[in-house]
């Protein structure tokens, strides 16, 4: 963007509903940093339905998002700042983190009242980018705006995607990479890691204020709770036991559910390894730096504990004024987290496969068959639950070739048709109810590929803009797109992910 238009961009900046609650915590919560400047900021994709959920000015942060959005112009009442945190990454806890290459500029109440933080990833360095450059590659960014709004669109809890802006200049990896800043929205960035900062510390004082901050934020209701900490480990241990089970509804695999990845508010957070299955297999991994599998798709709901148990550690000392009592209490309240995924996982599966309210015995009997039919079958997860939808309605419907041995499924359809045939619900009714929780449409991974590969090596954004285009509608049968349902034929499958830092 040229030094004219960055003027005229100030000269009409849009009036922002800024109100920066994190700002005004103490300063051990944060560094004041400034977004450096970038050459040749370019406005990829601007998120519009989200800037007028937010109420912001759509007009003029889409007429000068490249100014705003690369960190070139401040937004006007935003104060940029870079959090800190700790974490356990991989197992191995770091206790100084923070954010290496993300800004927060502030928050903004949307139009239903809600705060909702607006950060810039890619801005420059920070004081915690440990020799860092503190930039994105334009192949993370875009990966993240089109699986943040997938996700989204999915019904699973999420940050999101406001911008993404090419910066004109180059990041250096293995290589050259062109360079871009992606624009989240989230109803905060406080994760467990953040407690673990202040926990690491001995700072019971800052753990208290952290502790008061989410609960006045997330949990309001939570305030004249008798003990209220204890309380809010509950609620985010309730929260993040819904969210995996959502993220196992539609396949999807985090790849690094680390300690400072995973968010208080109960929102999927850091899209770097991510990935969608397609084959059924539980023992599933994407990421090329989860060379143990400490993060495959089954292992998530164990790893989600893992994490709770941690934020129960880092809690320790505001649970309760006596140790063995707030020891007590964690225990208690992480051992809770398994039944309560339990309870979450039963509804989602159950509902993708159209049984109702009334459980009877051998369901989980017939939940376990099928899974296990199509983990043999190397059949496709998300197709063959949403040709279920078919089968619900359509007496002779199969999976047709899903499976590596189509007949293989035929004892279990019988079976499944017999357990359905109790229950009143009428099977129109039914298979669309079915298609509302079964996707046609997931970010499936050589698409999302071919989509950057187009974009960062060539300069061809076409294919980026189709995909958000389609996954908007993931619960839609769309014929115009239904390569884009396909799984990925021999030779396109996509068998490791990269993290973008």
């Amino acid at each position: 963007m040229s030094g004219a238009t960055t003027a005229a961009a100030a000269e009409t900046s849009p009036v922002l509903p800024f109100d920066n609650s994190y700002a005004r915590l103490p300063e051990a919560f944060f560094a004041p940093v400034e977004p450096t400047p970038v050459a040749a900021p370019r406005l990829v994709r601007f998120n519009r339905p989200l800037a007028e959920e937010l109420g912001l000015d759509a007009d003029a942060l889409e007429r000068h998002g490249a100014a705003y959005f690369s960190g070139n112009v401040p937004l006007p009442g935003s104060l940029p700042l870079a959090m800190a945190y700790a974490g356990h990454q991989f197992g191995q806890f770091v206790p100084q983190l923070g954010d290496g290459r993300a800004i927060l500029l502030g928050e903004v109440i949307d139009r239903e009242g809600s705060r909702r933080d607006i950060q810039l990833k890619g801005a420059g360095p920070t004081p915690f980018s440990r020799r860092g450059d503190g930039r994105a590659a334009l192949g993370p960014v875009l990966r993240e705006y089109i699986i943040s709004e997938a996700m989204h669109a999915l019904g699973v809890p999420t940050t999101r995607a406001l911008a993404a802006v090419s910066t004109g200049q180059p990041v250096y990896r293995e290589r050259a990479l062109p360079g871009a800043v992606f624009t989240r929205v989230a109803a905060s960035h406080v994760r467990v890691g953040t407690f673990q900062f202040f926990a690491a510390r001995g700072d019971k004082a800052n753990l208290r204020v952290l502790a008061d901050h989410v609960i006045g934020r997330h949990y309001p209701e939570l305030e004249g709770a008798e003990k209220p900490y204890l309380a809010l480990l509950d609620a985010v241990a309730e929260r993040q036991a819904g969210l995996i089970a959502k993220w196992l509804g539609v396949g999807f695999i985090h790849g690094v559910m680390n300690t400072d990845n995973m968010t208080i508010s109960g929102e999927t957070i850091d899209f770097g390894p991510c990935a969608f299955m397609d084959r059924y297999d539980p023992r599933t991994v994407y990421s090329s730096i989860d060379r143990g599998g400490r993060y495959a798709f089954g292992n998530q709901p164990m790893i989600g504990q893992w994490n709770i148990a941690r934020l129960a550690e880092a809690m320790l000392p505001i649970l309760d004024d006596d140790e063995d009592k707030a020891v007590e209490a964690a225990n208690a309240a992480v051992a809770r987290f398994m039944d309560r995924f339990q309870e979450h996982w039963k509804a989602t599966i159950r509902a993708k496969l159209g049984l109702g309210d009334k459980e009877e015995e051998a369901d989980q009997e017939l939940i376990r068959d099928l899974l296990v039919t199509l983990y043999e079958g190397k059949a496709d997860y998300t197709l063959a639950f949403r040709r279920l939808a078919d089968a619900a309605e359509k007496p002779n419907a199969t999976l047709g070739t899903l499976l590596e041995n189509p007949d293989a499924l035929s004892p279990w359809l019988a079976a499944w048709r017999a357990r359905l045939s109790r229950e009143e619900t009428p099977p129109a009714v039914r298979a669309a109810a079915m298609r509302r929780v079964n996707p046609a449409f997931i970010p499936r991974n050589h698409k999302v590929e071919e989509a950057l590969t187009a974009a960062a090596d060539h300069g061809d954004f076409s294919l980026f803009m189709a995909l958000n285009d389609v996954l908007a509608k993931p619960y839609e049968d769309q014929p115009r797109f239904a390569a884009y349902a396909e799984p990925p034929k021999p030779g396109e499958e996509i068998t490791a992910t990269f993290c973008g830092t």
